[in-house]
């Protein structure tokens, strides 16, 4: 098999391309031939050394990735409802750029017919930690108001359909001019363009008691500012601190992680109890293990998409020993949509 091969933390020049034996399943497992890997910005975070779940159940050397698409080559004792050849989609705590993969059985689900190949390996992990974010941590209600940072990226679309699904009223930021369409083409009643207009101000005209729900995924930029336009009873939910991250050269500035530490607020549990508002936070690769939530969630959200629910969002393909161009795009920012490395 081949896979990407990160030896010790560090910039793009340590994801090595390398050949391996194939693995074997055990007992309840799923060995998957891969056709299709998701790139996520978690990855880069991974390689730069900087994600704790990677150190905790891996460490060096790892090799990254979180979804993958393909077929099943062989499955292990005790797994009696799939066979080979099946096309499907799986999660993977970490391993996901190789060609060959194994992972538990509750891990891996039917492809839909309407989804390719490169769709499907770029759909499990943004669309799951969208539907955790507005199904598990919160009760969505028609006429809601949310807004939503990162709006034209991989969880941006899915948090922006599936708010719209509920019938809430969503405001979706975005960084640059040339991803407001896309947004507004996922469903987002408004597209705020925070480089060429002031978000708060304009956030604020749009939700002048503020709103039921903030989604942030950007750290200490957005974080105080976020917490400050919540409605009475709002919730700020995080999943990431992707403005803490460099932009280029792909490795973390030291000095500017700190000083981010330091700008990120700290909420007082008697504020949020006076200023009635929550915090939320998760880190979706901590709840792979929870075979009902993952059932759960993935039974309504590829339910949603064989009844033409949920659109996939522009995908751009890497070959997979080009791994390291596609991380340069993503931690550059200007990307929309999905990357995908194909195997």
């Amino acid at each position: 098999m081949r896979k990407i091969v990160i030896p010790s933390a560090g910039s793009y020049d340590v994801l090595r391309l390398e050949e391996h034996p194939d693995p074997t399943p055990g007992p309840g497992e799923v060995q998957i031939a891969v056709e299709a890997a998701g790139v996520n910005y978690a990855d880069c975070v991974v390689r730069m050394g900087l994600y704790e779940s990677a150190k905790k159940y891996v460490g060096w050397p790892i090799t990254p990735g979180f979804e993958v698409a393909g077929t099943v080559a062989a499955v292990g004792e005790g797994v009696k409802d799939l066979k080979a050849g099946a096309r499907v989609l799986a999660v993977t705590r970490f391993g996901g750029y190789a060609s060959q993969v194994v992972v538990p059985r509750h891990q891996v689900f039917a492809r839909p017919s309407r989804l390719k190949v490169e769709e499907a390996a770029a759909f499990p992990a943004v669309h799951l930690t969208a539907w955790y974010a507005l199904h598990e941590l919160v009760r969505l209600r028609p006429g809601m108001k949310i807004l939503i940072h990162s709006a034209a990226g991989g969880v941006g679309s899915a948090l922006i359909q599936i708010a719209r699904l509920a019938g809430c009223f969503v405001v979706g930021v975005v960084g640059a001019s040339h991803k407001v369409e896309a947004a507004r083409q996922l469903g987002a009643d408004v597209v705020i363009d925070k480089r060429s207009e002031p978000l708060w101000e304009t956030a604020a005209r749009h939700a002048p008691d503020g709103y039921d729900i903030v989604l942030d995924a950007n750290g200490a930029e957005t974080l105080r500012h976020s917490y400050k336009h919540l409605g009475p009873g709002g919730r700020l939910i995080v999943y990431g601190f992707h403005t803490m991250m460099p932009r280029r050269g792909g490795r973390p500035d030291y000095v500017k992680l700190a000083v981010d530490f330091v700008r990120t607020p700290r909420f007082s549990p008697l504020d949020l109890c006076n200023d009635n508002k929550s915090v939320l936070a998760f880190n979706l690769s901590y709840l792979f293990p929870r075979a009902d939530l993952l059932k759960e969630a993935m039974d309504q959200l590829l339910g949603w998409v064989e009844e033409g629910k949920l659109t996939t969002p522009p995908l751009k393909t890497y070959p997979l020993a080009q791994v390291a161009d596609a991380h340069r795009a993503i931690e550059s920012g200007t990307t929309v949509g999905k990357l995908v490395l194909t195997v």
